[in-house]
């Protein structure tokens, strides 16, 4: 008996017999497949893969078979059944037409097979998402005879059914779904662990739903942390149990999240395999705390940083991070800590009364708030992640597990590696969506590990998030301002280095990036033109999806 993390024998005496007879497996080679250099039209680029030239039917009335200790989980399930629908969104089970379409020989593709080797579904950072995907033709010939998806966990199965819902395509002359270059050997891994989208709901408030759509669309580009920024300077909308006036702070009493929609898009999100991580801002963009707590200001006309002279404010963060350890259970919490002014503290009476009793300066408490609220954090079991401001002010200070998180420009990540700690990347020149002269170049070229050469420092850099920041975009517009640029980055983020750096990307990427843009669309997202001059902007004319 094999061990419980190695395939059935089968499969793997047929995945490596392919790769043995298939010189040509591509390693992301720019995009290119098994079968003659044709670019490969999956998005992100898988790790290593094989194609051919045989075009395959797939049945509409496509089974589930499962396997191993975790195959019958709910959430594979589940995760077929959404694949299904959108697979055979032209095509249903039911249709009067279907027994007219159907070959006298049958359908190639009749059922998927899932093995998911582990039962274990907790979700937390570098859980194992690879997979092995394979799909030949049923002749009662192959070893397989059915599309074979094998997975150590179900976040790799949801990978890999991503992954063979885009190999799947509807064909409106004969009106059944093909999977064209079969067979299909791919085995795939992502790169980084932590592959990011920050979602602005201070700013401007995002309706449930709209959340769970974006969730859906960071899914197939296979994105898996929302980092859910969800409180700063104009609004407060999440409801807080022990402190129930903080949500005073929202724009209106019908812009908020009551505790149940925050466990809603938590579970929703784990379901596709996706991480929350909550910011919560600390001590600056603070502002909307006050206007249920007006005693966390330092005075009514000098509203942020939190007052840092009270011990009643370290007292509110604890209840705060207490009541929403309760719903987020991901390891990592995001502290804020970036543009504080700390003008505020140094010309408030009683703030600048306690500065001297304690023999501080402006930047000494800044330190000292932020040290505070990582030992909260840390208290209740958070890995702790802070905005770069507090590494290039005090590095020295910060606790070992801090993960930086850099934005303000290239460079950082180094020095923040070479002092031990990891590091987020999300150079605001690049990765920053509500930047909209930045071209889906200039984000698919950017590199979380440039810089840094050495190997063990490099295993730091735990990946990189693009910031959806909400200052100008709201229910309207938001999907457009992140997609398709944020899938440049997903694909950065997921498939190897030789494959995103290889070639002309204007050959390599920009073809399947225009044909995932495409396939969002036919999905329901608002997904953007790639290459207008600013993202977001609609077509500047009459035109066919592909060709914009």
């Amino acid at each position: 008996m094999p061990p419980p993390d190695s395939p059935p024998r089968q499969v793997l005496c047929l995945l490596v017999l392919a790769l043995l007879l298939r010189p040509s497996l591509a390693s992301g080679g720019g995009g290119g497949g098994g079968g003659g250099g044709e670019l490969a039209y999956l998005w992100p680029l898988p790790a290593e893969f094989t194609a051919g030239g045989d075009t395959l039917s797939v049945d509409p009335a496509l089974a589930l078979v499962v396997g191993g200790n975790g195959g019958g989980s709910r959430i594979v399930k589940d995760a077929f059944d959404r694949y299904k629908s959108i697979i055979f969104q032209h095509s249903g089970v039911f249709s009067i037409f279907n027994a007219l379409r159907k070959r006298a020989s049958g359908y190639d593709i009749g059922r998927l097979r899932i093995v998911v080797r582990s039962g274990n579904e907790e979700l937390q950072l570098g859980v194992d998402e690879s997979y092995t995907l394979l799909v030949t033709k049923s002749d009662g010939k192959s070893i397989i005879g059915e599309a074979t998806i094998e997975a150590n966990t179900v976040y790799g199965a949801l990978r890999g059914l991503e992954t063979f819902s885009q190999l799947c395509t509807f064909d409106y002359s004969t009106k059944s779904v093909l999977v064209r270059q079969a067979p299909w050997y791919i085995r795939d891994e992502p790169r980084f662990a932590y592959r990011g989208l920050l979602l602005d709901t201070s700013r401007h408030y995002y309706p449930v739903d709209v959340i769970k759509h974006i969730l859906d669309s960071m899914s197939f580009a296979k994105l898996n942390v929302l980092h859910w920024h969800m409180v700063d300077s104009q609004s407060f909308p999440l409801e807080v149990p022990t402190y129930p006036k903080l949500w005073q702070g929202a724009y209106t009493k019908w812009e908020r999240y009551t505790v149940e929609d925050a466990y809603e898009i938590v579970n929703f999100a784990k379901n596709r395999g996706i991480h929350v991580m909550a910011e919560v801002d600390v001590p600056g963009h603070a502002e909307s705390w006050g206007k249920g707590y007006p005693e966390l200001w330092p005075s009514s006309s000098c509203r942020e940083p939190l007052d840092v002279s009270k011990s009643s404010t370290f007292d509110l963060i604890s209840g705060l991070l207490s009541d929403i350890r309760k719903i987020f259970p991901f390891e990592l919490f995001h502290l804020g800590g970036d543009e504080v002014n700390t003008d505020c503290w140094t010309s408030t009476t009683h703030v600048k009364q306690w500065l001297q009793n304690h023999n501080m300066t402006g930047k000494d408490a800044y330190k000292y708030f932020v040290i505070r609220a990582q030992e909260i954090a840390i208290s209740k079991n958070w890995t702790p992640v802070n905005w770069e401001e507090t590494f290039n002010a005090f590095p020295q200070s910060l606790n070992p597990k801090t993960i930086v998180h850099n934005w303000l420009g290239a460079g950082v990540c180094p020095k923040a590696v070479a002092k031990g700690f990891k590091c987020i990347f999300s150079n605001q020149g690049v990765w920053y969506l509500d930047h909209l002269d930045v071209p889906w170049d200039q984000v698919y070229t950017a590199e979380p590990l440039e810089g840094i050469s050495d190997a063990s420092k490099q295993k730091l850099v735990i990946g990189g998030e693009v910031c959806m920041w909400g200052e100008t975009a709201d229910t309207s517009n938001v999907q457009q301002t992140i997609w398709p640029r944020a899938a440049a980055a997903a694909e950065r983020l997921w498939s190897r280095r030789d494959a995103t750096s290889a070639g002309d990307v204007n050959t390599t990427a920009l073809p399947r990036l225009n044909h995932f843009r495409c396939l969002l669309n036919g999905r329901g997202v608002q997904a953007a033109p790639v290459t207008n001059q600013y993202p977001r902007s609609p077509s500047r004319g009459p035109g066919s999806c592909y060709g914009q």
